[in-house]
């Protein structure tokens, strides 16, 4: 495969881990900023000289691989439809990252036969030993697809801003996903910030109506300054990262990554490649 710019084949790691963390970025509602938190998370990480493998979920707007400036022509729906192999449509848009966009192929590929099922799980199997971190990018909102992805994961980040709309679709994201899909624990992300102290009051307002009404626990897990040099980047497609890294953007979102590679790896019962493609796949684990 081959892309139109950008392109770099895909690379394997060889550092011996054979479990990878599962995380979920999502939101409310768009206009939060959760994908550039995603692709600029993700650099953070392979900084730091982890292996990450995005899935771009938002069907309605997939856009990771062009904020790594990657035109994908492949995509799950590819595998879905038994054109490609899973490896063939995974390309490598940045130093210790790998992207699969989703597309459709992320809905359809809940209709799979068994037998289609379990030969995607089979390649799945070999991901697993490749990559530290599967980060699953979903579209905003309470849609069944977006609850159905988050439920899938091990560790769901959720991006707030101080825009009152933004906290009333959060509090309806979670509850939902605490009533229906029984979710018991969201990390927070507050994004455009003014400073720290305006994002744990943030965070702490929609903690305590979560508390009195939710059986859920909400984790701060740090915040993204209000930054123009980011807002500059995201219309240009770049990563803050990368064009600015010592920007307080930048700054922030490398330490929710080093945090993020701080935590230890617990072996829980829904961790995993594995879990997260058998439920995609509707397949028991």
């Amino acid at each position: 495969m081959s892309s139109s710019f950008g392109y770099y084949p895909p690379q394997v790691s060889n550092n011996g881990f054979t479990r990878t963390k599962t995380i979920s970025v999502t939101s409310g509602k768009g206009g939060v900023g959760k994908t550039t938190f995603l692709v600029n998370l993700s650099k953070a990480l392979a900084n730091l000289g982890k292996k990450v493998l995005i899935l771009d979920g938002d069907f309605g707007m997939a856009n990771v691989d062009i904020m790594f400036g990657n035109y994908s022509k492949s995509s799950l729906y590819d595998v879905v439809e038994g054109k490609k192999h899973l490896v063939e449509v995974i390309s490598n848009v940045s130093k210790n990252i790998d992207l699969i966009p989703g597309g459709s192929g992320v809905y359809e590929a809940q209709n799979l036969t068994s037998a289609q099922r379990y030969i995607l799980l089979n390649e799945v199997s070999e991901l697993e030993k490749k990559y530290d971190y599967f980060i699953l990018d979903t579209a905003p909102g309470i849609s069944d697809n977006v609850l159905y992805l988050n439920s899938s994961v091990e560790e769901i980040m959720l991006i707030l801003t101080p825009d009152p709309s933004s906290m009333a679709d959060a509090y309806a994201l979670i509850k939902v996903l605490n009533t229906r899909c029984k979710t018991k624990e969201i990390n927070i992300i507050c994004n455009m910030v003014k400073s720290e102290m305006q994002a744990i009051n943030l965070y702490n307002k929609l903690s305590d109506i979560a508390d009195q009404f939710l059986n859920i626990r909400l984790h701060y897990k740090g915040h993204i300054s209000e930054d123009l040099n980011l807002r500059h980047c995201t219309q240009n497609r770049r990563l803050v990262l990368d064009q600015f890294p010592k920007s307080l953007s930048s700054q922030s979102i490398t330490k929710i990554a080093e945090k993020l590679v701080g935590y230890p790896k617990e072996e829980v019962p829904c961790g995993g490649l594995q879990f997260f493609w058998s439920h995609l796949f509707s397949v028991a684990s």
